[in-house]
């Protein structure tokens, strides 16, 4: 996608429904995917107000009108069920800005699409786990949206990645990926292939579940990563889910399992040293309080029982992917070094190796707090 020009962005912010007069444009946050702005208004000499505005990214979201009636009818829902509880809607979930026509996105004159949220204040986004309260937090922020979602018809929304986590089919698409080995590169990962191959129920476990009704179709939101949590400056609790553009009907137990395969790691996710790399039972016991407390007894005894699988599901998968990727030549993920998405896949695979090893520890976790729900 072209880079945003002034002209561009000038137009896009008059077809917003903003007040006040336009006194910052500054671009805004680490994400790596849409194009984000933060913008300040002066609606008085005392009142400023301030909003996100974004370009979404057409390359990974091709879909922008479905994307957005998904987040609409999510915050629609979250927004109704906040005020029925007493809580602050206006803080507790994403609040979408109209364009001047009344839709909810804004298509420019280049063909770009856009959208504007108003902006949490007082709350911060935290990149890594500086402080376990933090985790803890985003664990009971996820719980919560869960809790909050659970009636939620999670078949009427669009998928906005198709297959996003079937893992079922990433296994296949890795198996293509050996067989074609357009890179020549299978010959010197033989450990790591034979890995993913001995591991062929992992990838289809939940597919199997699913397709025997052991498991419900829910609202996921499928990045549930620390930085998609707005901590409250002042009480230091998680206040708000955001980013929600891969919110589409999944599993509960990945968007668990996905939060422990990146926070609960004690490395970096392309740590070179294997040696560092383990599932920390401290940080996985703390993720999974919080996150079945929040969920506040809406999920089943047996989702619960499967958590553990699901970290290990998400771990096996993502490392599959960086696999897969670097034997087609680095294409999906960018790359800062030779061999990085190898690096990646091997601290994916040792940390499902750690998982394995404490496999009934996790599992005897999971238990206490089960047997409390």
């Amino acid at each position: 996608m072209a880079q945003v020009t002034k002209e561009q962005r000038a137009e896009v912010i008059k077809s917003f429904q903003y007040e006040g007069i336009l006194i910052d444009d500054v671009p805004y946050g680490s994400g790596h995917i849409n194009d984000t702005y933060l913008l300040t208004f002066e609606t008085s000499e005392t009142k400023r107000i301030k909003v996100i505005l974004q370009r979404m990214n057409r390359t990974v979201f091709a879909k922008p009108v479905e994307l957005m009636e998904n987040i609409t009818g999510v915050t629609s829902h979250l927004r109704k069920k906040i005020i029925e509880n007493g809580g602050n809607p206006e803080r507790e979930t994403l609040n979408v800005i109209p364009a001047v026509d009344g839709k909810s996105y804004y298509k420019d004159s280049f063909g770009d699409y856009w959208r504007s949220y108003k902006f949490i204040t007082a709350a911060t986004s935290y990149d890594q786990v500086e402080d376990p309260k933090h985790f803890y937090q985003s664990a009971v922020a996820f719980g919560n949206f869960q809790k909050l979602l659970a009636d939620y018809p999670a078949e009427t929304l669009h998928e906005t990645i198709e297959g996003f986590h079937d893992t079922k089919a990433r296994f296949r698409a890795f198996n293509e990926a050996v067989e074609r080995d357009c890179m020549n590169r299978a010959a010197s990962v033989q450990a790591e292939i034979q890995f993913v191959l001995d591991r062929e129920d992992v990838a289809n476990c939940f597919a199997d579940m699913q397709s025997r009704g052991e498991v419900p179709l829910r609202v996921t939101h499928n990045d549930t990563k620390l930085n998609n949590i707005m901590i409250d400056d002042k009480t230091g609790k998680g206040i708000c889910v955001i980013d929600l553009d891969t919110v589409m009907p999944g599993l509960a137990v990945n968007d668990f399992g996905d939060s422990i395969r990146f926070g609960a790691s004690t490395a970096a996710e392309d740590e070179t040293d294997l040696s560092k790399v383990s599932c920390s039972m401290e940080l996985f016991e703390l993720y999974a309080k919080g996150f079945i407390e929040g969920c506040g007894g809406k999920l089943t005894k047996k989702e619960i029982e499967l958590m553990p699988m699901g970290a290990k599901v998400m771990t096996f998968e993502c490392g599959m992917r960086f696999l897969t990727d670097y034997l087609q030549g680095d294409t999906y993920f960018k790359i800062h070094r030779k061999d990085h998405n190898l690096d990646r896949a091997r601290t994916q695979f040792k940390l499902v190796e750690d998982m394995e090893r404490k496999w009934y520890t996790m599992k005897e976790i999971i238990e206490k707090y089960n047997s409390l729900t």
